[in-house]
Protein backbone atom coordinates (compact mmCIF):
# COMPACT_ATOMS: atom_id res chain seq x y z
CA UNK A 1 0.00 0.00 0.00
CA UNK A 2 1.04 3.68 -0.90
CA UNK A 3 2.02 5.96 2.50
CA UNK A 4 1.74 9.51 1.17
CA UNK A 5 -0.40 11.51 4.04
CA UNK A 6 -1.55 11.01 7.35
CA UNK A 7 -4.36 9.58 5.60
CA UNK A 8 -2.14 6.68 4.77
CA UNK A 9 -0.46 6.15 8.09
CA UNK A 10 -4.08 5.90 9.46
CA UNK A 11 -4.77 3.04 6.72
CA UNK A 12 -1.68 1.35 6.78
CA UNK A 13 -2.59 1.23 10.91
CA UNK A 14 -5.96 -0.56 10.24
CA UNK A 15 -4.69 -2.53 7.60
CA UNK A 16 -2.34 -3.65 10.58
CA UNK A 17 -4.72 -4.04 13.07
CA UNK A 18 -6.62 -6.03 10.56
CA UNK A 19 -3.85 -8.64 10.01
CA UNK A 20 -2.90 -9.28 13.67
CA UNK A 21 -6.63 -9.90 14.64
CA UNK A 22 -7.53 -12.28 11.94
CA UNK A 23 -4.18 -14.30 12.83
CA UNK A 24 -5.56 -14.15 16.37
CA UNK A 25 -2.56 -12.14 17.94
CA UNK A 26 -3.77 -10.88 21.30
CA UNK A 27 -4.73 -7.32 21.74
CA UNK A 28 -1.39 -6.32 23.12
CA UNK A 29 0.15 -7.67 20.59
CA UNK A 30 -2.06 -6.09 18.16
CA UNK A 31 -1.04 -3.02 19.53
CA UNK A 32 2.54 -3.52 19.77
CA UNK A 33 2.82 -3.92 15.81
CA UNK A 34 0.20 -0.75 15.15
CA UNK A 35 2.04 1.49 17.33
CA UNK A 36 5.15 0.20 15.41
CA UNK A 37 3.56 0.61 12.20
CA UNK A 38 2.00 4.02 13.46
CA UNK A 39 6.02 5.33 13.68
CA UNK A 40 7.42 4.02 11.18
CA UNK A 41 4.86 4.84 8.53
CA UNK A 42 4.63 8.22 9.90
CA UNK A 43 8.48 8.57 8.90
CA UNK A 44 7.87 7.63 5.62
CA UNK A 45 5.97 10.87 5.64
CA UNK A 46 7.69 12.69 6.89
CA UNK A 47 11.54 12.45 5.85
CA UNK A 48 10.22 10.90 2.12
CA UNK A 49 7.03 11.92 1.83
CA UNK A 50 6.11 8.73 -0.30
CA UNK A 51 6.80 5.08 0.35
CA UNK A 52 5.10 1.44 0.80
CA UNK A 53 4.15 -0.65 3.24
CA UNK A 54 3.90 -4.43 2.39
CA UNK A 55 2.23 -7.05 4.96
CA UNK A 56 2.22 -10.56 4.85
CA UNK A 57 2.09 -13.78 7.18
CA UNK A 58 5.07 -16.17 7.88
CA UNK A 59 5.59 -19.24 8.58
CA UNK A 60 8.87 -20.86 10.00
CA UNK A 61 9.07 -24.30 11.77
CA UNK A 62 4.86 -24.06 12.79
CA UNK A 63 5.52 -20.40 14.06
CA UNK A 64 3.26 -17.81 12.33
CA UNK A 65 3.95 -13.85 12.34
CA UNK A 66 3.48 -10.49 10.81
CA UNK A 67 6.14 -9.13 8.54
CA UNK A 68 5.97 -5.82 7.71
CA UNK A 69 8.05 -3.59 5.23
CA UNK A 70 8.38 0.19 4.88
CA UNK A 71 10.07 1.57 1.83
CA UNK A 72 11.30 4.58 0.70
CA UNK A 73 13.10 6.25 -2.03
CA UNK A 74 13.99 9.16 0.35
CA UNK A 75 17.46 10.16 1.59
CA UNK A 76 18.24 7.54 3.70
CA UNK A 77 19.81 7.86 6.77
CA UNK A 78 23.30 9.01 7.02
CA UNK A 79 24.11 7.43 10.86
CA UNK A 80 21.90 4.67 11.20
CA UNK A 81 23.74 3.94 14.71
CA UNK A 82 22.86 7.31 15.91
CA UNK A 83 19.51 7.54 14.11
CA UNK A 84 18.64 4.05 16.34
CA UNK A 85 19.26 5.67 19.41
CA UNK A 86 16.36 6.77 22.03
CA UNK A 87 15.84 10.45 21.70
CA UNK A 88 17.60 11.16 18.54
CA UNK A 89 15.32 13.59 16.63
CA UNK A 90 16.06 15.57 13.23
CA UNK A 91 12.41 16.54 13.25
CA UNK A 92 11.59 17.92 16.84
CA UNK A 93 9.90 14.97 18.03
CA UNK A 94 10.89 12.38 21.18
CA UNK A 95 13.19 10.79 18.75
CA UNK A 96 12.06 7.09 19.88
CA UNK A 97 10.21 6.11 16.26
CA UNK A 98 13.31 3.43 15.26
CA UNK A 99 14.07 2.36 18.49
CA UNK A 100 10.59 1.96 19.95
CA UNK A 101 9.66 0.32 17.06
CA UNK A 102 12.41 -2.38 17.80
CA UNK A 103 11.72 -2.58 21.01
CA UNK A 104 7.69 -3.31 19.91
CA UNK A 105 8.75 -6.31 17.41
CA UNK A 106 10.60 -9.76 17.91
CA UNK A 107 12.54 -8.85 14.69
CA UNK A 108 14.13 -5.52 13.22
CA UNK A 109 15.88 -4.97 10.24
CA UNK A 110 17.03 -1.19 9.02
CA UNK A 111 18.34 -0.92 5.61
CA UNK A 112 19.46 2.68 4.21
CA UNK A 113 21.53 4.67 1.75
CA UNK A 114 22.02 7.72 1.34
CA UNK A 115 20.33 9.47 -1.18
CA UNK A 116 18.78 6.04 -2.38
CA UNK A 117 16.20 5.10 0.38
CA UNK A 118 15.57 3.26 3.04
CA UNK A 119 13.84 -0.24 3.59
CA UNK A 120 12.51 -1.40 7.80
CA UNK A 121 11.43 -4.71 8.14
CA UNK A 122 9.83 -5.85 11.28
CA UNK A 123 8.75 -9.23 12.24
CA UNK A 124 6.37 -10.18 15.19
CA UNK A 125 5.89 -13.72 16.33
CA UNK A 126 2.45 -15.06 17.67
Amino acid sequence: MVIDSSEGVTAARQLTRRWAAELGFSVLDQTKLVTATSELARNIVLYAGTGMMHISQVEVNARRGLRIVFEDQGPGIRDIERAMQDGYTTSGGLGLGLSGSRRLVNEFELISEVDQGTRVTVTRWK
